[in-house]
């Protein structure tokens, strides 16, 4: 029975985590998400960056330029007059829209009403000869939706007819209405564009609204069909799309409908774009408008000049207020500050005209998508055992994929994938998934080590818990650095100290040294009375071990020298030869056998084989040499290769170690390169001219630098404490030896050990 729930459990795992993607499925679809799915969304046109658009656009812009030189807002509408005409028979323009709403509200009762009649017909005139140019209307009552949901307004627009434009008068003299059955009325469909002003989204823009008496047009919508070269009566709508079809039957655009009418913004570039989005002011052009018309004959020449330029040439112009005062301003996808919502218009523009709208899948598909992501990242993230970090690492590997795809998918296709609800889903599950991972390899964890944990290291207790195995006799070859020390003169320790005192000593030490070790991933071997035996590079494999073990010695070296001080600070609760007390470190670095080893009752984890021993006579040797940490040339060559010149090391020769038959280059670890001194560094130099000279026979010259350097040496017999001796000291020995006792002619500098 026991066998049966281990298998059904991670079953029952999977169908309680379930309702945490629905909830975000749940989520998605009431909208709530939609504001970080918006700014996911923006982040997407970011890396998309601009792009081009098949039709020009051009602003004229109603800036603090035109505000301070023609005054302030609203102004006659005899400047419209004199620019619009301007603008499509002089420069060519393909059509023109005004993002401004003629209304009468709002105008100072204080202006010069005749003259602002004046205006209101010199416009009249013109738009009553139908020109390409779309005048915006807003919308003074609520909005509503009709039983498909799309928006119908139930009032008329502010200003949407001529008459009301033209016979616009002060308010003690009532405007002049007209009723919407008087056969006067002048209506023209490429005369009044819809803007979606009370709408108030940047994001979607309803491309068409029926009214009571007619149905109006977005502003874009109504700017490309006339770029298109399409009748009013080539705009056909249906539930799904809008369709633009030129009057030999050809479809010139199809604009896709979402819910019926809205249709959604693709941003082609940040408003502040010269190249995307070319812009003048529009008192610039009044300007030269007006000097059309001037009796001056060189400024007519450069008002034909000016409108001449390939500027306008078959472009859309779209004049609208910029100015921050005017307070038409929103933010884009690529704009984090508002900026004139002028641009809607222009962006709405290039979307239909490049046929480039963004794609969007199913609410199916979207759900399929937050459940396939949701279950494929979680059963990688909440995966345990040995590979658990690869499989988490695969886990973020996949979402990192995913927003990658989706980012990729929308600079390329315009396709805009779910991103909150899947990555949310994905991480909250599979967060899920590994809290309640954590639990199972916890009660797995207590199990093992309630059976094992009295006489296993911790080390493999957590090997068994990631394996889900358990121990077995047995090891396999791996590289590593072995590590070996041990206390100088130790005997002499237990002969002054009383046993209490001993082994508190023994436990402030060993526990400093254990701390270095393991900070620099080491695994602590064993304790043989005061020596510390550990491996760097097993269980966990690490590149580095040579370098980390390296640096552990000269940590452990200056935490010594703390130690000694405080001791000595302690008074007389330390006889002197603990105030003085050293250590000496021996490394090695090759492959040895590591593993599990002991009886079948009772093993450990530990190292074995030539290069373990190796390591222990580089510790038991460095006496023979005056050195404190010594280490074949193999560890030298790794610790290099993977720390640089940040270790310090010293060539000490070359020796045959007791108990083997081949020569082995040795070298003293002097300290870490930030703790160096320049005078060390001398020495060094000095102990390696004479080192060459004892190589060449040069006796006397090699005697000469060694006792240089003997001056310079770091560790002085007498001064640091415990020292005794030094590598200089030593080579001094050995080559007055040579020199009264030459040896063979057949000498290559190699010393032969007699002791381990």
């Amino acid at each position: 029975m026991a066998h049966k729930k281990a298998k059904i459990t991670p079953y029952l795992r999977w169908l309680v985590l379930l309702p945490i993607p629905a909830l975000w499925c749940l989520g998605a679809h009431f909208g709530w998400l939609n504001f970080l799915e918006n700014k996911a969304l923006d982040w997407r046109f970011q890396f998309r960056g601009p792009i081009a658009s098949p039709v020009k656009v051009v602003y004229v812009d109603i800036d603090s330029q035109a505000l301070s030189e023609i005054g302030g807002f609203p102004w006659s509408r005899s400047y419209f007059a004199r620019v619009l005409p301007a603008l499509v028979e002089k420069a060519g323009a393909k059509a023109v829209g005004v993002d401004i709403v003629f209304s009468e509200t709002g105008v100072a009762e204080a202006i010069d009403w005749k003259k602002r009649v004046e205006g209101n017909r010199e416009l009249a005139r013109y738009l009553a000869r139908n020109p390409p140019v779309v005048v915006a209307a807003s919308y003074a009552a609520s909005v509503d939706r009709d039983i498909n949901g799309r928006l119908v307004y139930r009032t008329l627009p502010l200003v949407s007819r001529l008459k009301d434009i033209e016979k616009a008068e002060p308010p003690e003299a009532p405007a002049f209405r007209i009723s919407e059955n008087d056969p006067r009325r002048l209506w023209s469909p490429a005369l009044v564009g819809l803007i979606d002003s009370l709408h108030g989204e940047t994001r979607m823009v309803p491309a068409y609204a029926p009214s009571y008496v007619r149905t109006y047009l977005h502003l874009s919508v109504e700017l490309a069909r006339l770029h298109f070269g399409v009748a009013p009566d080539g705009v056909v709508i249906t539930d799904d799309h809008i369709d633009l079809v030129r009057p030999d039957g050809v479809r010139a655009a199809r604009i896709p409908l979402i819910n019926r009418q809205m249709v959604e913004i693709n941003w082609f570039s940040p408003w502040m774009s010269a190249e995307h989005n070319p812009r003048i002011s529009f008192s610039t052009v009044y300007q030269y408008a007006d000097m059309l018309e001037s009796e001056d004959a060189a400024e007519r020449n450069a008002a034909e000049r000016f409108f001449a330029q390939p500027d306008f040439r078959g472009a859309i112009v779209l004049i609208g207020p910029v100015d921050p005062l005017l307070q038409d301003l929103a933010v884009t996808s690529f704009d984090e500050t508002p900026v004139p919502k002028v641009g809607v218009h222009g962006n709405m523009v290039k979307t239909i005209a490049a046929g480039l709208y963004l794609n969007r899948l199913s609410p199916t598909a979207n759900h399929g998508i937050v459940f396939g992501l949701t279950l494929l990242v979680a059963a990688f993230a909440a995966a345990g055992g040995s590979k658990g970090a690869r499989t988490k690492l695969t886990a973020a590997l996949l979402l990192t994929a995913y927003t990658w795809f989706s980012f990729k998918l929308f600079a390329d296709h315009h396709l805009v994938l779910p991103m909150i609800a899947p990555l949310g889903a994905a991480l909250s599950t599979s967060f899920a998934a590994i809290v309640w991972q954590l639990i199972v390899e916890e009660k797995q964890k207590g199990r093992i080590k309630g059976m094992f944990g009295a006489y296993v290291s911790p080390q493999l207790v957590e090997r068994m818990v990631e394996s889900g195995e358990d121990p077995q006799l047995g090891g396999h070859d791996g590289e590593i650095t072995a590590y070996f020390s041990d206390i100088q003169s130790f005997s002499t320790f237990s002969e002054k100290l009383g046993s209490g005192p001993l082994v508190e000593l023994m436990n402030e030490y060993l526990t400093a040294c254990t701390d270095i070790v393991q900070a620099q991933g080491g695994t602590l071997d064993k304790y043989i009375g005061d020596a510390v035996v550990a491996m760097f590079g097993a269980p966990l494999p690490l590149k580095d071990h040579a370098y980390r073990a390296c640096v552990a010695t000269q940590l452990v070296h200056r935490k010594l020298a703390e130690l000694r001080q405080k001791w000595r600070d302690e008074g007389g609760k330390w006889p002197e030869i603990v105030w003085n007390m050293q250590t000496r470190v021996g490394l090695n670095t090759g492959v040895c056998m590591i593993g599990n080893m002991g009886s079948r009752t009772r093993f450990n984890y530990t190292m074995m084989g030539d290069n373990v021993n190796l390591a222990a006579r580089m510790e038991s040797g460095a006496k023979s040499w005056g050195a404190y940490t010594m280490c074949a040339e193999a560890t030298r060559l790794a610790c290099v290769e993977h720390g640089g010149d940040h270790v310090v090391f010293r060539p000490l020769g070359r020796i045959v170690v007791k108990g083997r038959t081949q020569a082995v280059p040795i070298h003293e670890i002097t300290g870490l390169k930030e703790h160096t001194s320049d005078e060390a560094r001398e020495c060094f130099a000095l102990f390696g001219q004479g080192l060459e000279k004892h190589y060449a026979r040069d006796w006397d010259g090699a005697i000469s630098l060694f006792k240089k350097s003997a001056m310079l040496e770091p560790n002085q017999p007498g001064v640091t404490p415990g020292v005794s001796s030094n590598p200089s000291l030593v080579y001094i020995n050995i080559t007055e030896h040579y020199k009264h006792e030459p040896p063979p002619a057949d000498w290559d500098g190699v010393y032969v050990m007699k002791e381990k």
